[in-house]
């Protein structure tokens, strides 16, 4: 007779620790929860707030059965980190500190995961904890520092294309001045929103799709020249229809232009990917030989 192969044994999981866990930090951290959704609603800069956890979760989900064999260690440390988060929140509501409250929320959730399954699990589940800093807008001095460059930045695109094209035209800042009318590059069309969204997209995309981390890095980072050129095409491509009809730079064909070039940005960056696996490969191969 063959003896029988035992299974190992799964973990246990301290389901009473973990729901008691997760409902004193849902109770401390609901009323900055609740405002961060409305920002996710109002501000069109964040409209991928609502994917970040959804995505996080789904990656979790995906993992469960190499997560339920993990090996917990639980450690205090993961509780000074929690302790630590809990003064950061008491300290962000005194002086109204929205940003660093929302980031408060994140090293907790870090903070209870390396209490109860120490670094075994919390090097599991690093990737989809690391997803969660890009559900929390970045503060407003931050975004103002950024938002600005970017506006100059792709009227001068702008400028440097028309100017290409034979197209009459005098930037000052921001502004273009067109043969019928004058274009501001405001805030909203700094390119922000397509960078913040692409940057996620593109860590996302590298995860499920690329299995080299120098090549993931790459795309990370390809997302910046994508964004940015991507955003100078929208604003040459707005002063181009004005010369054509004023009206369609404003109003819903704008904002179906800015959905448009933003899939061209995703489709460029899934470019991108190929040229850089077809490379990889090229090289393996003249190694190889």
């Amino acid at each position: 007779m063959t003896p029988a192969v035992e299974s190992p044994p799964k973990n246990h999981v301290p389901w009473t620790s973990i729901v008691w866990f997760a409902v004193l930090v849902l109770a401390c951290y609901a009323p900055v929860l609740q405002r961060l959704a409305g920002q996710w609603v109002t501000d069109e800069d964040m409209g991928h707030g609502f994917f970040v956890p959804a995505v996080a979760l789904f990656i979790v989900w995906q993992q469960r059965e190499e997560i339920l064999n993990v090996q917990l260690r639980p450690s205090m440390w993961g509780l000074a980190l929690v302790a630590g988060s809990g003064v950061l929140l008491v300290l962000a509501t005194l002086g109204a500190e929205l940003f660093t409250s929302r980031l408060s929320f994140v090293f907790t959730l870090i903070g209870m995961v390396w209490t109860l399954g120490g670094r075994p699990l919390l090097r599991k589940l690093a990737f989809p904890l690391f997803l969660l800093f890009f559900m929390v807008p970045i503060p407003a001095v931050i975004y103002n520092r950024i938002t600005f460059p970017l506006q100059i930045l792709a009227s001068r695109l702008a400028d440097n294309a028309l100017t290409v094209l034979n197209i009459p035209v005098i930037r000052e800042g921001n502004v273009l001045e067109l043969a019928n009318k004058k274009l501001n590059v405001v805030e909203a069309c700094s390119g922000i929103r397509s960078l913040l969204s692409l940057t996620f997209l593109s860590l996302v995309y590298g995860y499920f799709f690329e299995k080299q981390n120098w090549i993931r890095t790459v795309l990370f980072f390809s997302t910046i020249p994508i964004a940015i050129i991507a955003n100078g095409s929208r604003v040459s491509l707005t002063a181009i229809i004005t010369q054509f009809d004023p009206e369609l730079a404003e109003g819903f064909f704008h904002e179906a232009q800015g959905w448009v070039i933003f899939m061209v940005a995703l489709v460029i960056l899934i470019v991108c990917h190929q040229v850089l696996g077809r490379a990889a490969k090229f090289v393996a191969a003249r190694r190889a030989k």
